[in-house]
Formats: C-alpha cells, structure tokens, sequence
C-alpha cells in the first residue's frame, strides 16, 4: 500500500497532512493494522466510505474538518467487526484516554493511569 492508494487523504505535496497529533496516530494504526492483515485495503475503503456516508447522511456538511473523526469511527467498527476488540472495549478505552486527557496539563504527554479506568 502506498500513499497514493489513499484517494481521501488531505496532502500537502506527498505527504499527508494532520491538523492533530492522533489524526496521525489515526492514520497509522489503520496503515499498520492493514499491513498486520487484520483486513484488506478494499475493506478499509469500503468501512471509510460507510461511515463518511452515514456521517453525511446524519447532516456532516463535510468540509474537511471531521475527515478523521470518520477515519477513526470506521477503523473502531473494522476492528469490532474483526473481533480483534469489541465495541465495548474500544469505548472503555476511549473513556479512559480522556480521563487521562482531561487530568494532564497542556503539553506534558499523556499517559494511561489505572484510576483512568474507573469512571466514578
């Protein structure tokens, strides 16, 4: 898989352009986990292209702006749908990152803490 198989990717010359430090994240989980053979780049388009549909659909105006959101929806629904985790779990972690986020001071990394865990 090259970059160019990559006909969404917002570019800057070629390379690809993040306005956020997980939207690269993001993208390399997704690159990785295709590389892994979790599943095929045609599944992946075609997981992409669902949840920017469903997205479009719910009123996205899709100016660019939430393209990795989508990027990361479908990459969570792709590896539910693999079983290599479960929608649960996924969003318990979720729930945990931003725990963790909240708690941490701007520019100091961030980092997972078992009390992250525990929602109460």
């Amino acid at each position: 898989m090259t970059i160019a198989a990559l006909p969404h990717q917002p570019m800057a010359g070629d390379e690809p352009v993040f306005r956020e430090p997980w939207e690269a994240h993001a993208f390399a989980l997704a690159v990785s986990l295709h590389q892994k053979g979790l599943f095929s780049w045609t599944e992946w388009a075609a997981a992409l292209a669902a949840q920017i549909t469903r997205a479009q659909a719910q009123g996205d105006a899709d100016l660019g702006d939430t393209y990795y959101r989508h990027w990361l929806a479908a990459l969570e629904s792709l590896v539910a749908a693999k079983g290599a985790s479960s929608a649960q779990e996924l969003g318990h972690y979720r729930d945990a990152w931003d725990r963790a986020a909240d708690r941490t001071p701007h520019g100091q990394p961030i980092e997972l803490q078992p009390r992250d865990f525990d929602p109460a």
